[in-house]
């Protein structure tokens, strides 16, 4: 493929074209920008650090509201003790998210990460998604560009791509209200970038969106890369309907390739696509190596969101290792950045 798709050309060629069709002309294009027969991994931890959330996105079998005895902030030692165990098991960052907690301030934030970076200076920190950040700027009354320099000063050493969903109003509406809009996703990821800092980007498809939602998602991003160039990665991955108020069926593990390989194949400016293997499993994080993805993500040492939905899939680096050699890969770890440790 030469020319660059349109949204239309895209999607024709999803409706026309088998899984193993898209499949195909993914992994050649992969093998196009990584010629190299490498695979890379993170050794990570996700750490929540409260679930108390006013979002109450209908997807979202993990947050508390604000009041509920489930509700927890995670103390400065419990965080400790978690990144300790991160440190001893080979990690090398931390990735911190979690609700739109209307009891924590600027200062619990860049406290959290002074705190954590006199003890581990050596540990990255990737933390808080588009929209803990665009509630945080909200609630303090500063711009968005001065919360991520302020979190950036304090520590903060990359930001993830959560809370992106679908990117289009009519969908978050519809599932996540209390959210912040699609435009506000896109701006906390620019202005980051303009700050210098890098980020992933993500799609959580099969809330009930169509094809073309999914495809002005996708265009969406790729827009963004044009203009700033700052984003490291792309993570598509499948809502998971267990324990939550949504009424949708879960996407099979044959769409998720298909949606995967377009994805390699429309972000042609995105680098590196990263497999699932937390929401599809071992076995199906493999083909996805040969349906565009050159990375198979973190060891996921610890996991709260998606294992609240009933999915609980994990893997010690060995057995991460292995499964990446046993498809005819090299596995390598790497950093944020896909530089190689």
């Amino acid at each position: 493929m030469n020319a660059r798709l349109s949204p239309d050309a895209a999607a024709a060629l999803y409706a026309k074209s088998d899984v193993f069709t898209l499949g195909k002309m993914a992994h050649e294009m992969r093998l196009a920008l990584h010629p190299e027969p490498v695979v890379t991994y993170i050794v990570d931890r996700n750490i929540n650090y409260t679930n108390i959330c006013v979002s109450a996105c209908k997807f979202c079998a993990f947050f508390a509201p604000p009041g509920s005895e489930k509700g927890y902030v995670l103390t400065p030692r419990e965080l400790a003790a978690k990144v300790t165990e991160t440190v001893a098991l080979g990690g090398s960052q931390i990735l911190l998210q979690g609700g739109l907690n209307p009891d924590l301030a600027l200062p619990f934030y860049t406290g959290l990460l002074s705190f954590l970076k006199a003890l581990f200076p050596d540990v990255a920190v990737h933390g808080f998604s588009p929209p803990e950040i665009a509630y945080l700027a909200e609630k303090s009354n500063r711009s968005i560009n001065r919360i991520i320099a302020e979190l950036k000063a304090a520590g903060l050493d990359s930001i993830p791509g959560g809370g992106a969903e679908i990117l289009v109003d009519a969908v978050r509406q519809a599932v996540s209200p209390g959210k912040c809009d699609a435009a506000t996703w896109l701006e906390v990821m620019r202005q980051a970038h303009g700050l210098g800092l890098r980020t992933t980007a993500t799609m959580m498809f099969g809330q009930g969106e169509t094809l073309i939602d999914r495809i002005e998602h996708l265009d969406k991003l790729r827009a963004l890369q044009d203009e700033t160039g700052g984003f490291t990665a792309f993570i598509p991955w499948t809502f998971q309907p267990g324990n939550t108020r949504l009424d949708a069926p879960e996407a099979s593990s044959c769409e998720y390739l298909k949606m995967l390989a377009l994805s390699r194949l429309y972000l042609d400016n995105v680098a590196n696509i990263q497999a699932s293997w937390v929401t599809q499993g071992p076995m199906i994080g493999q083909l996805a190596l040969y349906f565009g993805a050159n990375d198979f993500g973190s060891t996921m040492i610890e996991e709260n969101v998606v294992a609240a939905a009933g999915v609980r899939f994990r893997l010690p680096e060995d057995e991460l290792q292995d499964l990446v050699s046993r498809a005819g890969f090299i596995p390598k770890r790497r950093n944020m950045d896909y530089s190689l440790r």
